[in-house]
């Protein structure tokens, strides 16, 4: 069983963790949830913020009538919900007797704003697309298990990497709204050092490609994203 795996089964007190089958499939259910009149943090705002979401299990309901099993997934920078179906996640976490066995827990794995299929600036409005940060993407996801799911509360939020920082924004701003939570993958402080000066290196590439034309792009900034990869090579040799 896999640490992850293990922390989750402890987390939930739930039944002993079985070997997982050889690479499971699942298959999703699939939806958009769109947040009208969104104000953002910088105050800017859109008409429509659309957020794509996959879920697996149902929802089960207590005796008031409120769902009591929530899980929410929320993935890391540049990724999105579908990484969870991976069978590194999927064939630890989700079978029979597994620590969040769909028969059990409602999967929830959103698509954050700026990533997968959820809205983003590079649906059209490039560099006009409103600024948003940790607290807006968290904001977001309350709003899609609240007024898109009708859920008041999640059993678990669990969060990797951009998602475990999430996990402690809703730690913060809606305390009473999971009964646990998981960050994974980093830590409560601000970005510094080696992490700063990478995240800073990928951005003046792109910006200083031609291509990227103030951010009026027709096509990709392949020169600048070059740097990116460069970039992600250094860091992991740093890690």
């Amino acid at each position: 069983m896999s640490i992850i795996a293990a922390v989750i089964a402890l987390a939930l007190q739930g039944a002993p963790v079985s070997a997982p089958p050889p690479q499971p499939q699942y298959t999703p259910a699939e939806a958009d949830y769109i947040a009208r009149d969104f104000e953002f943090r910088s105050g800017e705002r859109m008409d429509e913020v659309r957020i794509h979401y996959q879920t697996l299990g149902r929802p089960h309901r207590d005796r008031r009538g409120q769902i009591d099993n929530v899980v929410l997934l929320l993935h890391g920078t540049g990724g999105s919900g579908r990484q969870f179906l991976a069978p590194q996640f999927a064939g630890e976490l989700f079978g029979p007797g597994q620590p969040l066995d769909i028969e059990r827990y409602y999967i929830v794995m959103p698509d954050n704003v700026g990533h997968g299929r959820s809205s983003k600036p590079s649906d059209g409005m490039h560099m006009r697309f409103p600024r948003y940060d940790y607290d807006d993407m968290v904001a977001l996801q309350h709003q899609l298990l609240t007024q898109g799911l009708r859920a008041r509360r999640a059993r678990l939020i669990l969060g990797t990497s951009m998602g475990c920082m999430h996990a402690f924004v809703w730690g913060e701003t809606y305390p009473d709204f999971a009964q646990a939570l998981m960050p994974l993958a980093c830590e409560p402080i601000e970005i510094a050092g080696l992490n700063r000066m990478w995240r800073q290196l990928i951005i003046d590439g792109i910006q200083n490609d031609p291509a990227w034309n103030g951010g009026e792009y027709s096509a990709q900034p392949a020169q600048g994203l070059s740097v990116r990869k460069l970039a992600d090579v250094q860091s992991l040799g740093q890690s």
